[in-house]
């Protein structure tokens, strides 16, 4: 009997040791028997639930045992696998969202139970739930800024591409004001000019004389990163080969007569700016492999000497000739054509876009009004339509020259038919110029422009006499090769469409 009570005491020792540490647990322990009623409750499950010792579940506690099925099985094979698995489930009972463990528990008195363990975790899914509804309100906000930004820079394109387009539409480009004309021809050339004017490629200006290329060089070189470095110009056609080639890449003492000491060329001299080479096509042999040096290699080698010399300059070159049949004809090489040809402009001929001479007739007049003094308001239509009709084989530079004839003889406030004076007339022949009147420009120009009008005629008549030959006919006139050319070109008289008229 000793042993017995003994025994029992042990037993309810236990069962109280067992129910203080069911207590002590923070979360809800509910003990089920295999009837499915409930044998014990923790302080936490009974806050919870209420006293359901020896109760029937209720339908959301059912359905938390049914999570594990196998565990109310009477074949131990089926309660050991359920063992062995991960027996973690979340529930939700009313408002509590739990987490939730069922395991087999042996009693004190040795009986089979379940042991139903639920966590409130409710607080913690709330703090989830915003915590990923925060994260998808910023990813969404994110989401809508990024779209925003590449609506952003879409619209910053659309406008760069509209601005670029206005500037060059309202001469908003530096020089371009000096480009007359808003035919599709010149719109285009505008936007070229400045698509190529930021670049570091050697740009190849070809077209006729008389169309413009110096001024589009000018305008290139204005819109570079070089603007602020020097632009130097030469033209090749009027200096002869080896002083040519000591121009542009300097000398050294003794290296020829009268090369008494050392002396920079242009390309030194011009170090971080840009040259401009016009009438590229007619350079020596010697000088197209010289300047191919440079565009290879950025270096020059004086006449006389053997080092090479860095340069860094931006190479513009023109020409009117056709440069690819020049190479056909082997008086080009092909070498140079592809170094020079990188970025090719073509400047379109006047009778190619005659919708362009109103615009520059007028700016023209205002231009020379100023300059002659003269109150010319008024070119009337009979004038423009004369002016459409000509072929224009002189380019801008003729109609310039044209228009300053016309403004200097006008006697009154408006240029006339009478007042115009067509080198090559609208059928395109020569056409003899009328015997110069002294007496009728007295009073009207200053003796100058009367000097500089009568120097033109004679040159465009001693050039017809000799069909167009420059060495004949600065022979007999007693002048400089070199200085004719540089008249010529002032006069706007082209030996060559003399040559081919005679």
């Amino acid at each position: 009997m000793t042993e017995l009570k003994r025994a029992k005491g042990e037993v309810e020792r236990l069962g109280r040791n067992w129910q203080s540490l069911l207590d002590a647990m923070p979360g809800m322990v509910l003990l089920v028997g295999k009837d499915r009623r409930i044998v014990h409750q923790n302080r936490s499950a009974k806050a919870r639930f209420g006293d359901l010792q020896n109760k029937a579940l209720d339908q959301s506690l059912q359905d938390i045992l049914a999570l594990e099925p196998e565990l109310f099985s009477e074949k131990i094979e089926l309660v050991r696998d359920a063992c062995r698995r991960d027996r973690r489930h979340e529930v939700t009972i009313g408002e509590l969202i739990a987490e939730c463990y069922l395991v087999p528990f042996t009693g004190y008195k040795g009986d089979e139970l379940i042991m139903l363990l639920l966590r409130d975790i409710s607080q913690a899914k709330r703090h989830e739930m915003e915590l990923l509804e925060f994260h998808s309100n910023i990813e969404t906000i994110l989401i809508e800024k990024i779209s925003e930004l590449r609506a952003s820079e879409e619209n910053r394109k659309q406008l760069c591409c509209q601005l670029n387009q206005l500037k060059s539409q309202l001469g908003l480009l530096r020089g371009s004001e000096k480009i007359i004309g808003n035919s599709r021809k010149m719109r285009h050339l505008r936007d070229v000019i400045y698509q190529v004017a930021g670049s570091e490629a050697t740009i190849l200006i070809t077209g006729e004389s008389g169309t413009g290329k110096e001024l589009v060089a000018n305008m290139i070189h204005e819109n570079s990163n070089r603007a602020e470095k020097p632009i130097l110009k030469i033209n090749c056609n009027a200096i002869n080969d080896s002083v040519l080639e000591s121009d542009l890449f300097g000398h050294e003492k003794g290296s020829f007569t009268g090369a008494v000491a050392r002396r920079k060329g242009k390309f030194e001299i011009v170090d971080g700016g840009t040259i401009f080479l016009d009438e590229i096509g007619d350079i020596s042999p010697k000088m197209q492999a010289s300047l191919l040096r440079v565009l290879q290699n950025g270096e020059i080698v004086r006449v006389g000497g053997n080092m090479p010399i860095k340069v860094d300059v931006r190479v513009i070159a023109a020409t009117n000739m056709d440069l690819a049949k020049a190479v056909e004809d082997k008086t080009f090489r092909l070498d140079l054509y592809y170094r020079l040809n990188i970025i090719n402009i073509e400047i379109p001929p006047l009778r190619e876009r005659k919708e362009d001479i109103i615009d520059l007739v007028s700016h023209f007049v205002k231009h020379y009004r100023k300059v002659l003094k003269k109150e010319i308001d008024f070119v009337p239509q009979s004038v423009i339509n004369k002016l459409m009709e000509h072929e224009w084989p002189g380019n801008v530079r003729e109609l310039e020259n044209l228009i300053q004839r016309a403004v200097l003889m006008a006697k009154g406030k408006m240029i006339t038919e009478q007042d115009l004076y067509f080198t090559i007339n609208p059928g395109g022949s020569c056409v003899e110029a009328p015997r110069y009147d002294v007496e009728s420009k007295l009073g009207a120009a200053s003796l100058k422009e009367i000097l500089a009008e009568f120097e033109s005629e004679v040159i465009f008549r001693a050039l017809k006499k000799y069909s167009g030959s420059v060495q004949r006919a600065s022979k007999e006139l007693r002048l400089g090769k070199t200085a004719l050319y540089e008249k010529m070109k002032r006069y706007d008289i082209s030996a060559k469409n003399i040559k081919v008229r005679a």
